[in-house]
């Protein structure tokens, strides 16, 4: 089997976006104090589909969301070349292929996730050819389900956190997520904004679900140390990016203290960043998206590193590519989920560019065993709805 040809195309969605009030989710930009929604700097409304065809008709699908375009430009330009031709068996080669060559430029952010969007879809195409779901490739199944938490409850307001969090329960979830709205320029009174959302789901929810809150980087680490003893009594699973990626003494500082559990790793990249987090001992859980981190073939390495610590591992996203890690990990207790929403944010996009999500049910989901690959396949009707940059 060889690889005949390595096709991409950006979907960019056109149809109605759910505005983003103020307040809606802390990030980066807020510290900058700029006048429009800080938010929509970190919305995903294009997406990155890769497809690898092998000489005998194979295809394997990969996908991104981070810089569509330019992830684009680096699978077209610098990857594509060095893979059309070459046997998608030897698949740890083309993964230190890809990397060895854009190590100028690659190691981080958009190179790696152009990586990671040909990686998923090699795996995609492993498995097809195996007839095998890809968390067989990866050793199997270690658990009979895989629970997920429902992933949303943004700052959309106090009574409506709460019936939406009464909803995630009632719908058989075992653990919620929030993200907080308020950070270091909004002072002492948005620290109670912040407390008010987590009393409210808390409340509504009752103490035998876990609830996790995540800041999305929009803190310092000033604020964060500040926030820790206001948050301790809610006893959450976990506090999510606090602070910036590059702050990992900031991370480590905040673990010290032991008030709350310091979740991250959404936006680090590779076992390489993974080593260096574990040995400064600076996170509880760790966060790894796969279509950012390298792929699949970093993810499990990534999975083994972190259980020999001791750390678990809960992707970031839903999504098959991480559901099949998920699955094959011992280390991966559970899986986050994004419920289906009108569009907002732009993770929901996954429901309309892609088909073969499984839906949860009382907060578990299942991989078919008979299906091979990851199990999904391109909703090409659906895409009418999106600008098609090929």
């Amino acid at each position: 089997m060889k690889i005949r040809e390595i096709r991409t195309r950006v979907v960019q969605w056109q149809g109605e976006t759910t505005p983003l009030p103020a307040h809606f989710c802390t990030n980066p930009m807020d510290l900058l104090a700029l006048p429009r929604s800080s938010m929509k700097t970190f919305a995903f409304h294009g997406w990155l589909i890769v497809e690898v065809e092998a000489d005998d008709g194979t295809v394997g699908i990969g996908n991104a969301a981070l810089a569509p375009l330019v992830t684009k430009a680096v699978v077209d330009q610098y990857l594509t070349p060095l893979l059309v031709g070459q046997n998608p068996w030897d698949i740890e080669f083309l993964w230190q292929h890809m990397y060895r060559n854009t190590m100028a430029f690659g190691r981080k952010g958009v190179g790696m996730t152009a990586i990671s969007a040909v990686d998923i879809a090699l795996w995609d195409l492993l498995g097809k050819a195996a007839k095998q779901p890809v968390f067989r490739l990866l050793g199997g199944r270690t658990k009979a389900r895989i629970p997920v938490y429902a992933s949303r409850l943004y700052s959309t307001g106090l009574e409506n956190m709460a019936a939406e969090a009464l909803r995630y329960k009632a719908d058989g979830y075992k653990a919620m997520k929030l993200r907080f709205g308020w950070g270091p320029n909004d002072g002492a009174a948005g620290m109670q904004r912040n407390v008010e959302l987590v009393r409210a789901v808390r409340e509504a929810v009752g103490d035998e679900i876990d609830v996790m809150a995540d800041a999305y980087m929009g803190w310092t680490l000033d604020y964060a140390k500040r926030m820790l003893p206001l948050l301790e009594s809610f006893h959450l699973r976990w506090l999510e990016e606090p602070v910036i990626p590059d702050d990992v003494r900031g991370y480590a500082e905040l673990r010290s203290y032991g008030r709350v559990p310091i979740a991250g790793g959404e936006h680090e990249f590779t076992v390489y960043g993974f080593r260096d987090l574990l040995e400064a001992h600076a996170l509880d859980y760790i966060q790894f998206d796969t279509n950012r981190v390298g792929g699949i073939s970093q993810a499990r390495k990534i999975c083994a590193l972190a259980e020999a610590f001791s750390i678990p591992v809960v992707p970031h996203a839903g999504q098959m590519h991480n559901f099949h890690v998920v699955m094959a990990s011992l280390n991966c207790p559970m899986a986050e989920f994004f419920p289906p929403v009108d569009v907002e944010v732009g993770n929901e996009l996954f429901w309309y560019i892609f088909d073969g999500e499984p839906t949860p049910v009382d907060g578990l989901i299942d991989l078919d065993d008979d299906k091979p690959g990851l199990g999904i396949t391109i909703n090409e009707e659906r895409l009418g709805k999106f600008q098609i940059i090929s």
